[in-house]
C-alpha cells in the first residue's frame, strides 16, 4: 500500500489561519477530501495520514469526521494539549476513536528555545505511551538541538520529525542541519518524513539538484526503514504541484531497491502509525 503519510484539510479561516501569509494567499481557500482523493488516485496512492493544522481539540474532531466518511484517511494526527492537567482523561478519550494515531503541536511557531524540554510538556509525552500514540515533531533546523535533547527522555515514544526539520534549502546551507540530523538519527525510537522540502527551497524555479543532498543525508541517516513519504498537501502548491513533489523523491529513490522504495512510499508509514 502506497501512503502520504502528511498532507491536510482545511476550512479557510482567516483568523485561525494565520499562518498562511500574503505570499501563500493561492493556498487560502478551503481544501478537502474531495479535492485530494483524485490526485491520489492519479498518483497511485492508496491512503494518507491527515495532519492537524491548527492547534485545538475542534481540530481534531474535524479530522476524524472527515476520516469516517472518506476511507483513504488511513490515519489521523491531531492536537490536544500535552501540558494540560487533564491530558491523560483527553488521550484516553481520543483513544476510543482507532483513527486517531498520534499528535503534534507546531513547536516551529515557540519562541522558547527550551519548549519542548518543559517539565509539563514532558510529562504529557510521557503520557502518550499508555495509548500508543504517536508524536510529531515539527520544528525548524535551528531548534534541532532542542528536540535531540528532548528524544534521549523518551527512548520508547515513537517519534516522527516533520519536513527534515525545515533546513534552509534556500540558502544552500546545511553544515548544521546535517550534523544535527545525524545525532538525532542515533536514536532509533525517531522516524523522518520526506515532506515539506520543496516549500523550504526557492519557491520559482526550483531543480530537483536543489534538494539532492538534503535527501541523501537524511537517506543515510535513518535509512529506509525509517523513512516515509509525505506531499505536504496543500501547503506544497505554493511552490508545486502534487505531482512535482511526488517525483522528487520517486526519481530520488530510484536507483534503491523494490523492497526498501516500497518502505519510503508506503511500508514505513504502515508500520509507524499502525495503519
Amino acid at each position: 500500500m502506497k501512503i502520504d503519510s502528511h498532507q491536510h484539510f482545511w476550512q479557510y479561516d482567516p483568523s485561525k489561519h494565520e499562518w498562511i501569509n500574503d505570499e501563500m494567499k493561492k493556498i487560502r481557500k478551503d481544501f478537502l477530501p474531495e479535492d485530494l482523493a483524485s490526485i491520489l488516485k492519479q498518483s497511485g496512492i492508496d491512503g494518507c495520514v491527515a495532519v492537524q493544522a491548527d492547534q485545538s481539540e475542534a481540530e481534531t474532531d474535524f479530522l476524524i469526521e472527515l476520516a469516517s466518511k472518506n476511507d483513504f484517511i488511513k490515519g489521523v494526527v491531531g492536537w490536544v494539549d500535552l501540558m494540560a492537567d487533564d491530558v491523560y482523561d483527553r488521550l484516553e478519550y481520543y483513544s476510543e476513536f482507532k483513527i486517531v494515531k498520534g499528535f503534534r503541536h507546531v513547536v516551529q511557531g515557540e519562541l522558547d528555545p527550551e519548549f519542548m524540554l518543559r517539565p509539563k510538556f514532558k510529562a504529557g509525552i510521557t503520557e502518550l505511551g499508555a495509548y500508543d500514540f504517536t508524536y510529531d515533531i515539527l520544528i525548524y533546523h535551528y531548534q534541532l538541538d532542542q528536540a535531540i535533547r528532548f528524544v534521549k527522555f523518551f527512548p520508547e515514544q515513537k517519534f516522527v520529525l516533520d519536513h527534515i526539520a525545515k533546513p534552509d534549502i534556500k540558502s544552500g546551507e546545511y553544515g548544521t542541519w546535517q550534523t544535527d540530523i545525524k545525532k538525532l538519527a542515533l536514536h532509533q525510537n525517531v522516524y523522518c518524513k520526506l515532506s515539506g522540502i520543496i516549500t523550504e527551497g526557492e519557491w520559482e524555479g526550483w531543480k530537483p539538484a536543489d534538494f539532492k543532498v538534503y535527501l541523501e543525508t537524511v537517506l543515510k541517516a535513518f535509512g529506509p526503514e525509517r523513512l516515509m513519504f509525505g506531499s505536504d498537501w496543500p501547503v506544497c502548491l505554493v511552490a508545486g504541484q502534487y505531482e512535482e513533489v511526488l517525483g522528487i523523491v520517486t526519481d530520488f529513490i530510484g536507483n534503491l531497491t523494490p523492497l526498501e522504495q516500497k518502505k519510503i512510499m508506503g511500508g514505513t508509514a504502515q508500520k509507524f502509525y499502525n495503519l
